[in-house]
């Protein structure tokens, strides 16, 4: 006898240890229906209706997998960030809230119009940060970098289907641009995870070269704040985001290269997440 569409949800609950949230947002997927809030409200309505054969297969397939630890966005094949929804896949990380704390800071900095500011976001994964800034601040002409293809190929496509116009360029860092370009901000969330973090495993899904940075997760932020101030206008800022633990060693990472202003922002539980300075 075929389950119901609660009983099959429930059961994931109850016998695989998923969250009400995600074992309902695979049931949907697999049925082919919207994840997005409308979903949960047909699901509810529909609670008796029997679960189809084929679908009750891709739905098991799909719980045991959320149950082995891989991310419910690779699962569904989005995640929202800043209001966007975005295709996320195995190619890029996958976007957290806390990041959007780096999108508000850097929206403060923005020159406002008539100003068309450049903005250059590094790392840019699913372009997560490089598209919310680009909606949220149509008058910025906002570049997008990463050494992934496979992630710039992701990030073309949210850009399209979104509509919004970013320049993206492969490389590693500033590599990606020309030496006499200059920003009138810069952002960037690089791999900032020390190599033996015992956080690491938890993330063996995600891309771990979008991870790791060094002993002490700092290569990436070094290097990054080293650099830019080559490709920062007098006055522009570099933001960053970084673990809740290293915003001392960043804010020393700028002092030590003569940044101005040097400031830490916290994250909505009120951990320290992004740090940034201006240049003279």
């Amino acid at each position: 006898m075929n389950r119901t569409l609660a009983a099959a949800w429930q059961q994931a609950v109850q016998q695989s240890g998923l969250e009400r949230l995600d074992a309902q947002l695979l049931l949907l997927h697999a049925l082919g229906r919207d994840t997005g809030g409308g979903g949960r409200a047909w699901l509810l309505a529909h609670d008796a209706d029997p679960l189809p054969a084929d679908a009750a297969r891709r739905y098991d397939t799909l719980v045991q997998r959320r149950a082995r630890g891989e991310p419910l966005a690779y699962l569904v094949g989005w995640r929202e960030f800043y209001g966007l929804r975005l295709e996320v896949n195995p190619d890029v990380l996958v976007p957290r809230p806390d990041t959007e704390t780096l999108v508000e800071w850097a929206l403060d900095c923005l020159p406002r119009p008539p100003a068309a500011p450049q903005v250059l976001d590094l790392g840019t994964g699913s372009g997560a940060i490089a598209l919310a800034l680009a909606h949220a601040a149509p008058h910025a002409h906002v570049t997008g970098t990463d050494c992934s293809g496979k992630a710039l190929a992701v990030a073309r496509r949210n850009a399209e289907r979104l509509g919004l116009a970013v320049r993206w360029r492969e490389g590693r860092w500033f590599e990606a641009v020309a030496r006499d370009e200059v920003y009138d901000l810069i952002v960037s969330n690089p791999p900032y995870i020390a190599e033996g973090d015992p956080h690491l495993p938890a993330l063996a899904h995600e891309p771990r070269s979008a991870l790791a940075a060094g002993p002490h997760g700092l290569n990436d932020l070094a290097t990054i704040v080293a650099d830019a101030r080559a490709h920062l206008r007098a006055g522009a800022w570099l933001l960053l985001e970084h673990g809740h633990d290293q915003a001392e060693a960043v804010q020393r990472l700028l002092r030590e290269h003569d940044y101005a202003d040097v400031a830490t922002r916290s994250d909505l539980a009120g951990r320290p997440r992004c740090t940034g300075g201006r240049r003279p």
